[in-house]
């Protein structure tokens, strides 16, 4: 679905993997006429893993690409870069992760002097950067070992590739509105590692380092600077409880009947563990006195208990196993929609998680087939007629739809 906020505009996307194609699709949920384009057969992203069936379309294409229009040309061709030039030129609005001299904002603002183009980079000087590179120089895979002794632990979740892809639909918005109001364009450049490292600096990490002059250290599962420890059942199952604030501090130990032997522990430390930072300082003492009654329970009794005391906590899930919550996704849970994706099937998918009250919002289609518009584009945007449209696929500039993988 999406909101009616950006319907008269229209933004070309020329991307590949996640920061420039989350960007098209997060400004599609906000009413833009997203238009995707690549490569006749598809570009380097186009068939990432993980595939449908394990052969078919890639789940990880065509969840970034719904709800926009396909475009498919051949970038090799003069012709086919001038088309793309001049789609760019007629909208106004270019969303690109390339660093191609031919599409660059000084090349083509000359034709349109309001033009408003988003290029994200990997680092400032234009050269490569990926999630885990990025990730790597942070500082944070060291924060999440368990020990110093340990290999640094990535995290699976591409956290800048994300952020930095909201920072981008983010920034093209504020550019639109200044257009607005100015009749001035914007050339934006935004660098993932820009984003992590300013992102360090706002969360007060790299202040920290300075002001003190030593790292934070391995801290794991915890929380730095309260308590927060994940726990395992009799069962096997793993939960993770915080205990930031006095009252849910309160609730957890309340929660496992833990008064007595808390009691004891801060006359042993000499610390008061109704202070956050003191409860970080002595939170193995603490992990030690909650594990036994975890580990005595019960799955099913424990999340009764934490909830019963109104405990904050989570149970760790697969994500097959988050995907049978029916309270968080699911037909229960309106941010989710049943969606056909052709060459996918029937699937759930999310919409834009902020809700606008008094607004509906307008059901969302799967990705397109590569290349499904690239007719309707060329004769709407372009103004091309229909025999300038056929010549243009008999010399392979432009190409579409592909075939349906499911109607084979």
């Amino acid at each position: 679905m999406s909101y009616p906020f950006l319907t008269d505009v229209s933004i070309i996307e020329s991307s590949a993997f996640v920061p420039a194609p989350l960007a098209g699709m997060a400004l599609a949920q906000f009413g833009a006429d997203v238009i995707r384009v690549d490569a006749i057969g598809g570009g380097i992203d186009y068939r990432r893993a993980p595939l449908a069936n394990g052969h078919g379309r890639s789940l990880f294409w065509t969840s970034l690409n719904a709800g926009k229009r396909s475009l498919a040309l051949d970038f090799r061709k003069p012709e086919a870069r001038e088309l793309l030039q001049e789609l760019v030129i007629r909208t106004g609005n270019l969303l690109t992760n390339r660093a191609s001299s031919w599409l660059s904002h000084d090349s083509l603002v000359e034709r349109r002097k309001d033009l408003i183009s988003c290029t994200i980079e990997g680092n400032p000087d234009g050269s490569s950067a990926m999630e885990c590179t990025i990730q790597s120089a942070t500082g944070l895979p060291m924060l999440a070992r368990k020990s110093l002794d340990d290999r640094p632990v990535n995290t699976p979740f591409p956290a800048w590739d994300v952020i930095t892809a909201y920072q981008a639909a983010f920034s093209f918005v504020g550019a639109i509105n200044r257009r607005l109001v100015t009749g001035e364009g914007s050339s934006i450049k935004l660098a993932m590692s820009d984003v992590a490292f300013s992102t360090m600096s706002h969360l007060g990490l790299l202040t920290e380092a300075q002001l003190y002059g030593t790292d934070r250290g391995a801290i794991g599962n915890d929380v730095y600077g309260a308590f927060g420890r994940d726990f395992v059942t009799a069962d096997g199952a793993y939960v993770m409880v915080v205990a930031i604030t006095q009252p849910q501090w309160r609730a957890l130990v309340g929660c496992c009947q833990a008064q007595g032997d808390i009691a004891i522990a801060e006359k042993s430390l000499g610390l008061n563990f109704q202070d956050e930072l003191q409860r970080y300082e002595g939170r193995e003492v603490i992990a030690n006195i909650l594990a036994p009654w975890f580990a005595a329970r019960k799955f099913t009794e424990v999340e009764n208990s934490l909830n019963e005391f109104q405990v904050s906590w989570g149970k760790y899930a697969t994500i097959k196993q988050l995907l049978d919550d029916d309270s968080r996704i699911g037909v229960k849970n309106p941010v989710f929609e049943q969606r056909a994706t052709p060459g996918v099937g029937e699937h759930l998918g999310a919409h834009l998680a902020a809700r606008f009250e008094g607004l509906v919002r307008t059901p969302c289609a799967g990705a397109p087939l590569l290349g499904a518009h690239t007719d309707e584009i060329l004769h709407t945007v372009l103004g091309l007629s229909g025999s300038e449209i056929a010549s243009l696929h008999d010399a392979k500039i432009v190409a579409g739809p592909e075939s349906d993988p499911t109607a084979l």
